[in-house]
């Protein structure tokens, strides 16, 4: 039965998870922290166990749903790896660090990120179709539409690095802070935004999740019951993405970034 729940859990958290971008981690860790404290049979699931798992899955939700958004056109390679300058290094980091943190309180702070951030998306962007000062303009192309926007280099590292550490840290992928910061810093349309951040957390999940292998934090009898389901989920996800617009997207993205923050705040007064 545990084994099926695993299962259930990877296919929810990747189908989430990849339709906005998030990566699922922000679902799936607060999901096993309730578990673990709420019945025996989750005893297995240390804070550090989960932020591993969490890390393993993604590695498989994020390859899944970037090979979707790839035959789709939909992921800004160059972008992308632009902000893997930053989030790997800051990734492994974020991995040794989380042995040393005060989980509990943390989680209360990044809660608080997370709805702030959610209530920021409301802000209605004004597009830019002239160059900005500092900034390079990328062009898009995709669905038969162009899209403007704009990016700086020194800023992607300093916002890339910290969403690493955060990703390390937490588990959660990175695209809790990255979709946020593309859309509303950036002007990223939200459908890019989810496919590069997926293009992203794939990278950035697979150094984090082999620095928790090396540190042990692996219950591997269970974490192989979750990837069957983020391949399923991830999926999914990336499909149902292509077919609902951009505003729709916003909306998901708004209300999973509150009933995580939500979740985060309440797990870490307990």
């Amino acid at each position: 039965m545990v084994y099926l729940i695993c299962v259930l859990i990877g296919i929810v958290t990747a189908f989430f998870g990849s339709l906005v971008g998030l990566g699922g981690g922000v679902i799936l860790v607060p999901t096993l922290l309730f578990l673990h404290k709420s019945y025996n049979t989750f005893e297995w699931a240390s804070p550090q166990v989960i932020v591993g798992i969490s890390l393993v899955t993604m590695v498989f939700t994020a390859l899944s749903s970037t090979i979707s958004y790839f035959r789709k056109g939909r992921v800004d390679y160059r972008i992308g790896f632009l902000f893997l300058t930053g989030s790997i290094p800051g990734g492994v980091f974020g991995s040794w660090l989380n042995q040393f943190i005060n989980m509990d309180l943390f989680s209360i702070y990044f809660g608080f990120v997370m709805i702030f951030l959610a209530l920021l998306l409301f802000i209605k962007r004004q597009p830019r179709n002239n160059p900005v000062q500092g900034k390079t303009m990328r062009v898009f192309h995709v669905g038969g539409q162009t899209y403007q926007y704009h990016i700086s280099i020194w800023q992607s590292f300093i916002i890339s690095l910290f969403v690493g550490v955060l990703s390390g840290l937490f588990g959660i992928g990175g695209g809790a802070i990255m979709v946020p910061t593309m859309i509303l810093l950036f002007g990223f349309p939200a459908h890019i935004a989810a496919a590069t951040s997926m293009f992203m957390i794939f990278f950035v999940s697979i150094i984090n999740a082999s620095t928790h292998i090396a540190l042990g934090h692996i219950a591997w009898e269970y974490a192989l019951f979750f990837i069957p389901g983020a391949i399923i989920g991830g999926i999914l996800g990336a499909k149902v993405n292509q077919m609902v617009n951009g505003e729709v997207l916003k909306w998901m993205l708004r209300l999973l970034l509150i009933l995580v923050g939500i979740r985060l705040i309440f797990e870490g007064l307990l």
